[in-house]
């Protein structure tokens, strides 16, 4: 995974986070954000797939680029500013178009850019209604499993998100000296992680 995602995507490598449990976190730089690779010395559990379905990353290339990373994970190459992507996007499978665009405009305040396209922080997400699709199966397992974003104050984001109509995930909680997050999730249970990281913020203060 390592060898396809830094050297045939070219995401640079950042970091090595030790989580705890067996769990290693590589992170590499990806447009601006961070790509989370999650290893683990566990099996995974077998659960439901998220919406999140494929990948894409602005990139140098003149048309668009499809690959499969060695765990079966669609990522695409496009070209600056397809899609209003200038940095990377999600293309998501959702039962209902309604209740996914009261959740990106009324529960977190993206920005409408068509009816099926919502840009969040620097992420373009793109939007697919299947009525049949399963509720997804959270954070554990393969696959895509959260997106992440990054605020200054995770408390008062997360409980306006709650106030709008966004589901809790997880409460908001410190960890160590590197980052305050919580979670919310929309109506087909994708997570999302609301970040207050030090090294951005400067801050971990709940207030």
């Amino acid at each position: 995974m390592l060898e396809f995602w830094t050297k045939e995507i070219g995401l640079p490598y950042s970091e090595l986070l030790k989580i705890g449990g067996g769990v290693h976190q590589h992170r590499l730089a990806m447009k601006g954000s961070i790509f989370k690779l999650n290893h683990t010395r566990n099996l995974l559990p077998v659960n439901t797939p998220t919406g999140y379905r494929e990948l894409l990353i602005a990139s140098d290339v003149s048309e668009t680029t499809p690959l499969t990373d060695p765990d079966g994970n669609k990522v695409t190459l496009v070209p600056v500013g397809l899609h209003d992507i200038t940095n990377i996007g999600m293309k998501m499978v959702v039962r209902s178009l309604d209740d996914a665009r009261r959740f990106f405009t009324k529960s977190v305040h993206a920005e409408p850019l068509s009816n099926t396209r919502f840009r969040w922080g620097t992420t373009v997400f793109l939007l697919e209604e299947d009525k049949n699709a399963p509720i997804g199966g959270g954070m554990q397992g393969a696959g895509y499993r959260y997106m992440t974003v990054q605020v200054f104050k995770v408390d008062n984001e997360h409980t306006k998100a709650l106030e709008r109509g966004a589901l809790e995930g997880s409460a908001p909680v410190t960890l160590g000296s590197t980052a305050r997050i919580s979670f919310i999730t929309d109506p087909d249970n994708n997570w999302f992680e609301i970040s207050q990281r030090k090294s951005l913020t400067g801050d971990l203060s709940a207030e």
